[in-house]
């Protein structure tokens, strides 16, 4: 099971095995505050893709469509999450504040299309 959480709400039992799918690291959030399994930033889409984007929920079947496409290039990139979910509940930890049109949000519709 893959779930998503803000990186401003609480960590909770159970979020399992919890993942940063962010380049970037959240705003006004403390390395120390923010309990993480890992940070996986090569996860992430690019700077270039991130700024064109811009959370612009217009952009939001393109950015996808972009974002599918890098992922399917880092491939190695992806074992982490695939390997964490195999054995359990998996929370990818995003900052954006539209919980809908995000990169996370992708990335979890992308993970549950290719297993």
């Amino acid at each position: 099971m893959i779930k998503l959480k803000r990186a401003y709400e609480p960590a909770a039992r159970e979020d399992g095995r919890r993942f940063l799918v962010e380049r970037l690291w959240p705003r006004g959030v403390k390395k120390e505050a923010l309990p993480l399994d890992a940070w996986l930033k090569d996860v992430a889409p690019s700077p270039a893709l991130r700024q064109w984007f811009g959370h612009d929920p217009a952009k939001w079947g393109e950015f996808r469509r972009r974002y599918f496409a890098e992922l399917r290039e880092h491939q190695d990139a992806l074992a982490p999450l695939r390997a964490a979910a195999r054995k359990g509940t998996v929370t990818l930890v995003y900052s954006a504040r539209d919980e809908e049109h995000n990169a996370a949000v992708a990335l979890k519709e992308y993970l549950a299309r290719s297993e």
